[in-house]
């Protein structure tokens, strides 16, 4: 767009030129905290997460054939951050319109993709996505609380002890496990909120180095930067690129590129030389870097593990990127390198590439720059797809987060400048307005802004955006964001709309990898079709103030799938039958909900899972039985309240409590569902 004019004097002091100043740290103010919105008990639980993602697959896979022979040697796991829907669809005009055509035919690299679906975005305790908590959803397949990472919900933002009993393992952990090489790429710090939920347990995204740590927990908790280098799966990363050096060098330590500036660690550690003295120490081949001229010398056949950090604080956006020997890498860059050092292992690798500052961008509603970042992003997308075979190598693409970046006007033509002014006036004012314009942030002013030059296009760099409503950074935005996939099993698992949890495991199915390991072995059968059939509960005229009645009765499931009631002492599975009242004229002794409560997990968890389930409550218990046979390393008997006696026909009064206030819920869903 051309530059604002006439009442550009009236917004924020943004200092729009200083976007792509490495010395400008983009910096987020304090957000306000949501902690009273807590998750329930048995959703703050990685396996809540862990089991709606099995069902998830298990819809996906039920009655296909041949999906045993698909695996993913390969995977390659691409994120925007902030590239929700509108940037796509504004990104994809961009570059037809770059290369001359009108731009809303065009198609991006991964608008081939065989495989759409959208992902649900919301954090634990919060309605609108932040960048870790949906970091670690993607990463590690569980949603947890806003600015926290690496844990399940049971950690609490700034407290160390409830990180003990949260961490979750990730995608590089499955990895490794399996002995793939693994690398991360980013354009942010490598400490920055999405990168690090691949390596780190923190319950505070912002602890990048120890100087942001609260004294009081410095002895019990590392930050990010030192659980990289120190912990597993961190120092057993191949290749690590992006920027943030401030966060590994000490105060006493200038910056290499930026003289007068200093490292952040108060601790008085060169975590760069540690790392490097570490991989001598392991005998491994190793090298540092930190530009690109020192990258595009780097023999990928001489080196197993390579460290890039490519700036002080978060590497340049691609508009201000230096072409000198010195300056940073592109996405594409770090990405054909890391690759080929990657390929080398033959059991394959896990590579995720960020395209992190799209979201810096939209944050400062300089939508020239976010797009521009997007395209970027294509583009090292481009250059993996050259050198991998999607006949072993899984492609993933999506973004953790969508913002308030709108794309609107009337009647406007085709192939109108994506980046400039509509193509009419405003009707109310008569002035013309952007076709991009954002719901918040520092593009506010009164008046409003006004673009100059309302007949050609000047992509003007520096152009903040209009935005109706005043804030110092604009707000994320919390539809559903895009997922793209293409390779092994994609088209399978990635259709529909699922919570983006799900995408962390639906990688692992494809790539056996995780609690999948074994399913390119054979001895796993998701795509088994369940038996429907499911025998009546036993009611009891038992109830206390008109609550719906609740009772427990003992059932087995023996090899043949066919329930038959046995002992309480040859129990595999307890069933929690809830009888709904229904409404005036339906049968109340037919089976109108069947919760799955086995003796490995508590009452209230499986209750409320089966409930938020999509499979057949009658069908529940039975694929639970089955699942319980596959899973060895599921707890047991490790969290059933003592007060519950499976032997006998009622729960105590304890459980009773507990199971009326999800019976009333019940109630409420299933008098709609069976009207």
């Amino acid at each position: 767009m051309s530059q604002f004019g006439t009442h550009n004097e009236k917004r924020p002091n943004i200092l729009p030129q200083k976007l792509g100043s490495r010395k400008s740290q983009y910096a987020r103010p304090e957000h306000g905290h949501y902690r009273d919105a807590l998750p329930s008990i048995a959703a703050a639980n990685h396996e809540y997460w862990y089991e709606q993602a099995r069902t998830a697959l298990r819809k996906r896979l039920q009655n296909r054939e041949g999906h045993r022979s698909l695996r993913a040697k390969n995977v390659v796991y691409f994120v925007g951050d902030g590239m929700g829907m509108s940037t796509v669809t504004a990104a994809r005009i961009l570059r037809g319109q770059r290369q001359g055509k009108k731009g809303e035919d065009h198609e991006l690299a991964w608008d081939t993709f065989p495989a759409v679906a959208v992902a649900k975005t919301y954090n634990a305790d919060a309605q609108i996505g932040e960048s870790s908590a949906c970091a670690t959803a993607l990463m590690c397949g569980v949603k947890t609380n806003f600015e926290t990472v690496g844990l399940d919900a049971r950690g609490k933002f700034e407290n160390c002890f409830s990180t003990f009993q949260s961490k979750v393992p990730s995608l590089i952990d499955w990895a490794q496990q399996s002995g793939k090489a693994t690398g991360i790429i980013t354009n942010t710090r490598i400490t920055h909120a999405t990168p690090a939920a691949l390596y780190g347990h923190s319950p505070s995204r912002y602890w990048e180095d120890d100087s942001k740590v609260p004294p009081s927990s410095r002895k019990s908790c590392k930050d990010l930067a030192r659980q990289l280098i120190e912990d597993d799966p961190g120092r057993n990363i191949n290749v690590l690129f992006g920027g943030g050096r401030r966060h590994w060098m000490p105060k006493v330590a200038r910056d290499p590129e930026l003289p007068n500036e200093e490292g952040r660690r108060l601790d008085g550690r060169n975590l760069i030389n540690e790392w490097v003295r570490e991989k001598k120490k392991r005998g491994v081949r190793a090298e540092y870097v930190w530009h690109k001229d020192q990258l595009e010398k780097i023999n990928p056949h001489e080196v197993d593990y390579l460290l890039g950090l490519f700036a002080y604080s978060h590497m340049d956006f691609e508009a201000d990127r230096e072409s000198t020997p010195t300056g940073d890498p592109s996405l594409a860059d770090m990405t054909r390198t890391a690759i080929n050092i990657l390929q080398k292992n033959p059991k394959g690798f896990f590579l995720f590439v960020e395209g992190g500052r799209i979201d810096h961008a939209h944050h400062y509603n300089n939508a020239f720059r976010a797009l521009d970042e997007t395209l970027a992003m294509e583009t090292a997308l481009l250059a993996a797809m050259e050198m991998v075979n999607p006949a072993d190598t899984l492609l993933v693409v999506t973004a953790d987060h969508s913002h308030v970046m709108t794309i609107g006007g009337q009647a406007t033509p085709r192939g109108h400048p994506i980046l400039g002014p509509d193509s009419k006036v405003s009707d109310i004012d008569g002035q013309p307005y952007t076709t991009l314009l954002y719901g918040n942030g520092p593009g506010y002013s009164t008046p409003r802004p006004i673009p100059l030059n309302v007949t050609t296009i000047s992509e003007d760099k520096n152009g903040v955006y209009g935005a109706a409503v005043p804030r110092q950074w604009a707000t994320h935005g919390g539809e559903d964001v895009p997922v793209y996939a293409l390779g092994p099993l994609a088209t399978t698992l990635f259709t529909g709309t699922f919570d983006q949890s799900f995408i962390a495991h639906a990688i692992a199915y494809s790539a056996c990898i995780g609690e999948f390991s074994d399913r390119c072995n054979e001895t796993e059968d998701y795509s088994a079709s369940q038996m429907s059939s499911c025998i009546a509960p036993e009611v009891s005229g038992v109830s206390g103030a008109g609550a719906p009645v609740v009772i427990a009765s003992s059932v087995k499931v023996d090899d043949s799938n066919i329930r038959t009631k046995s002992q309480a002492n040859q129990l595999h599975v307890a069933i929690i039958c809830s009888s709904v009242a229904l409404p005036e004229g339906s049968q109340t002794n037919k089976y109108h909900t069947c919760m799955n409560n086995t003796i490995d997990l508590s009452i209230h968890h499986h209750l409320q899972r089966a409930m938020e389930s999509d499979i057949p409550k009658c069908q529940y218990a039975q694929i639970f039985h089955a699942e319980k046979k596959k899973h060895k390393n599921m707890k047991t008997q490790e969290t059933i309240p003592k007060t519950f006696n499976v032997s006998q026909q009622q729960p105590t009064p304890h459980i009773l409590s507990r199971l009326r206030n999800v019976a009333t819920i019940a109630q409420e869903r299933f008098t709609v569902n069976f009207r």
